[in-house]
């Protein structure tokens, strides 16, 4: 039970951090949820497109639309086609997306480097092994919740 109420507390505290982010860029809520769900699936080496996007935001496509246009425009993102498939149009950080976010979140790096930096390598990987049980955890609630929406909404 600690464990998620640190869990909840980190997603908390995280949320809090983003919406200081997003004022101090003018940015809007989503603005902030669109960059981190890049940022995401960047890392984990998953393409993203702006209907996915959408999806996992919960815009329509006309919202969307106007929030990728936003995003690069203002040089936080990128529209690149897909090398496997040309059809397709993956969104990417451009550089100045990155410069932005590594000077804001750059310290909260640091200190999260510095609180770490006597924990044993055996004690993070103990560590590792729960964030990624807890991530999962997460996870698969959040396909439930979208499985019974879906099985809820009326047929077209």
């Amino acid at each position: 039970m600690r464990i998620a109420m640190r869990a909840q507390t980190l997603v908390s505290l995280g949320d809090r951090i983003g919406r200081s982010f997003a004022a101090d860029h003018d940015l809007g809520a989503n603005d902030f949820r669109a960059l981190l769900a890049v940022l995401v699936a960047e890392r984990e080496g998953r393409p993203l497109t702006p209907t996915q996007l959408g999806r996992d935001l919960g815009l329509s496509s006309a919202a969307m639309t106007y929030l990728v246009e936003r995003l690069v425009a203002s040089g936080h993102l990128l529209r690149e086609r897909d090398s496997a498939d040309g059809r397709r149009v993956i969104l990417r950080y451009a550089d100045h997306g990155f410069e932005v976010a590594a000077g804001f979140f750059g310290p909260l790096g640091d200190r999260t480097a510095a609180a770490l930096e006597d924990v044993s390598e055996a004690d993070l990987a103990v560590a590792l092994r729960v964030m990624d049980r807890v991530t999962g955890a997460f996870a698969e609630h959040l396909r439930d919740l979208d499985d019974n929406r879906a099985d809820r909404a009326p047929a077209e």
